[in-house]
């Protein structure tokens, strides 16, 4: 595993030089971790195939990396070209620095908004029923660079627990990306976890898009086998970004093809994006304006 880690963050990072956007051959992508990488690429690998002619490049790498900050730090040296983040993610790399990427697309649910929710889950035979049942248990995080798996958690948890979460909970850990916390929840090894999902359609059927809903379209989650304690207000859809000194020409022919896609590939559209959307709409850096404030006040960076 470490050997793999290991392998993944030389990828990343062995990208050597400055590439002037005018001379760009290779439109390298960033994919956040928490999830198997194979499943990652599988579902980017559909880009590989029509992006080049769209936007006039050779061709596209992929570089899925083991966390969120592998693909936050691969923005900040620009040695990425496209990534598309959670809120939180995004809020570091802006608060590292605010002109590395910009953001220019969020997705769309199915009943309009623009918005998903963190999720609180735990077995259905752990006899919770209610957040106050977890008081003094073992509560797990995603990721530390997630905005659903730990930010939004720590900054509204307390009005809803009656103070902060250190003092509620005896123990507070990471699962190591949303997919692995929430298997480690089934296993036992945490009372509780937070992950995400749109909060629209079925608890059974992980609702229609994010996390719990892509681990039941694969087959390793029965939702019958979770209950969900806590919701969360609503949080920013997570942005996709480019980086900023890339030339507009090929900014725009980008944000084009991803804003058609939905309608020119809908099951690439729907495999990059883990669920049900109605498509994308623009967003600029005031729409993540709170996320980068809370994560300022709480995080720090």
């Amino acid at each position: 595993m470490m050997k793999k880690a290991l392998l993944s963050a030389v990828a990343l990072f062995a990208l050597v030089g400055h590439v002037q956007a005018e001379d760009l051959k290779e439109f390298r992508v960033g994919i956040l971790g928490g999830e198997n990488e194979a499943d990652r690429l599988r579902n980017f690998q559909c880009l590989a195939e029509k992006l080049p002619a769209a936007i006039g490049v050779e061709k596209v790498s992929f570089f899925p990396a083991a966390d969120y900050d592998g693909v936050v730090q691969g923005l900040l040296g620009g040695t990425l070209d496209y990534a598309e983040l959670g809120a939180s993610a995004f809020a570091k790399v802006y608060l590292a620095k605010a002109d590395a990427v910009e953001p220019i697309l969020t997705t769309v649910q199915t009943d309009g908004s623009t918005g998903y929710h963190s999720i609180m889950v735990a077995r259905k035979d752990s006899g919770f029923t209610k957040l106050e049942d977890l008081k003094g248990k073992k509560l797990g995080f995603a990721d530390a660079d997630s905005t659903s798996g730990y930010l939004i958690p720590l900054v509204t948890l307390p009005e809803a627990i009656g103070g902060p979460v250190k003092e509620f909970f005896a123990e507070t850990g990471f699962g190591g990306g949303h997919e692995n916390l929430v298997l480690e929840v089934v296993k036992g090894n945490f009372d509780a976890g937070t992950t995400w999902g749109s909060g629209v359609g079925e608890f059974k059927d992980g609702y229609t898009s994010g996390n719990l809903h892509k681990m039941v379209e694969k087959g390793i989650l029965d939702m019958g086998d979770l209950v969900e304690l806590w919701k969360s207000p609503l949080i920013p859809n997570g942005p996709i970004v480019v980086r900023s000194s890339m030339n507009d020409d090929m900014k725009t022919k980008f944000k084009q093809f991803m804003v058609d896609l939905p309608k020119t590939d809908a099951a690439c559209f729907s495999a990059i994006q883990g669920g049900d959307f109605t498509g994308y709409t623009e967003v600029n850096v005031d729409f993540y304006k709170p996320i980068i404030d809370a994560r300022k006040a709480t995080i720090g960076g």
